[in-house]
C-alpha cells in the first residue's frame, strides 16, 4: 500500500502545480467540515451518506413536520374543516418524539417562556 500512497500523492502534487484544482469550487477557501464526533465510528459512513443525501433521521424529520404542523394549527380556527385531522396528525408527531426521547416544549412555547423569564431576571 506505501508504493500506491505515494504513487497517489505524486499525482496529486504534479495536478496541483498544474493548476489542475484551481477551477474548482471552494478552490483556496479553508474546508468547512462537520464535526461528527458524536458519531459512533461504525455509523460514520452511514450518517455521512445520509447528510450528502439530504435525509434527516426519523427523529429530527418528525421534529421538523411537527414545528411546521405546531404553525399551521396556530393559524386555523376551531372551524377550520382540517382542525380536527391537524391536530391529531400533530399527536401522533408528539408521541413519537416523546417515544424517541426528544423533549416537546418547543410544541408547546414552554421554552420561549422559561427563556423570556430566565432575559428578565437578568
Amino acid at each position: 500500500m506505501w508504493l500506491l500512497d505515494q504513487w497517489a500523492e505524486r499525482h496529486i502534487l504534479d495536478a496541483q502545480r498544474n493548476g489542475e484544482f484551481d477551477s474548482q469550487l471552494g478552490s483556496g477557501k479553508p474546508l468547512e467540515l462537520d464535526d461528527d464526533s458524536h458519531i459512533p465510528l461504525e455509523l460514520r459512513a452511514a450518517w455521512r451518506l445520509l447528510i450528502n443525501s439530504v435525509c434527516l433521521p426519523p427523529e429530527l424529520q418528525h421534529r421538523k413536520d411537527a414545528i411546521e404542523l405546531n404553525d399551521l394549527f396556530k393559524t386555523i380556527g376551531h372551524n377550520h374543516p382540517e382542525y380536527t385531522a391537524i391536530r391529531k396528525k400533530l399527536l401522533l408527531l408528539e408521541l413519537k418524539l416523546q417515544n424517541a426521547g426528544m423533549s416537546t416544549d418547543f410544541l408547546h412555547g414552554e421554552y420561549a417562556d422559561r427563556l423570556l423569564h430566565k432575559i428578565d431576571e437578568e
